[in-house]
């Protein structure tokens, strides 16, 4: 594809929790060599070290809600400064709200980036709400699996790095994941009109194999 900006690729993937948004920005990211954002992880890591902004989030991220605005833009911000999103990034889980949304647009234009497109992956509810119960993480990469719908080619060993340590979250439960489902609903759902109104906007079926679903991506970011 022909990237809008000079130096990369920038885009940001939206779309309901579950509906596989990590995976597919893992990879673009490998064949691209682009920077994969994940705020969501991002943010677990600061309550994980413990950190001042982590204690805050704790909360927040226990009940299944979204961290405050202002501190979203200030770590977004801080982090495609860094060197390794030189080549372009992805962000994957911001903007969450129709204002982060705003926000982001007058950021990049300070920084003279301009997103390439927005990319909406879409998939049923009883779906998302299937794979998230199922899902797992490699530890050392971050790697996305699915006990039903994405495992390793070779069980207990990540296809990307080879590692043999996988992780689930705690807070997926049936119960957070509608709650979920309901916040995306009120929340960043109008941001999908707001990238609609821009032209940047690709919906895409997120139901299928992962290659499967990455090549509609592919056709989707031809689309100008």
């Amino acid at each position: 594809m022909s990237f809008k900006n000079g130096n990369g690729l920038h885009l940001v993937m939206t779309g309901a929790p579950g509906t596989g948004k990590g995976t597919q920005a893992g990879v673009l990211k490998r064949k691209y060599g682009v920077a994969h954002l994940s705020t969501g992880e991002m943010l677990r890591e600061e309550v994980k070290k413990g950190t001042e902004i982590g204690n805050q989030l704790k909360d927040h991220l226990a009940a299944g809600g979204f961290a405050p605005d202002d501190l979203m833009i200030k770590m977004v911000s801080a982090r495609i400064e860094e060197p390794d999103c030189a080549k372009g990034f992805i962000l994957d889980g911001f903007p969450r709200t129709l204002a982060q949304a705003e926000v982001l647009q007058t950021m990049l234009s300070n920084k003279g980036i301009t997103l390439d497109a927005v990319i909406e992956i879409i998939v049923p509810d009883d779906v998302i709400i299937d794979r998230i119960l199922g899902r797992y993480t490699c530890v050392t990469c971050g790697e996305s699996y699915s006990d039903k719908y994405h495992k390793p080619k070779v069980e207990g060993v990540c296809d990307v790095c080879g590692g043999h340590k996988f992780s689930r979250r705690l807070d997926d439960t049936k119960e957070t994941i509608e709650r979920r489902l309901n916040k995306y609903r009120n929340f960043t759902y109008p941001t999908i009109e707001y990238y609609k109104q821009n032209g940047l906007l690709r919906s895409v079926d997120g139901n299928g194999p992962v290659e499967v679903v990455a090549q509609r991506i592919e056709q989707a970011l031809k689309k100008e």
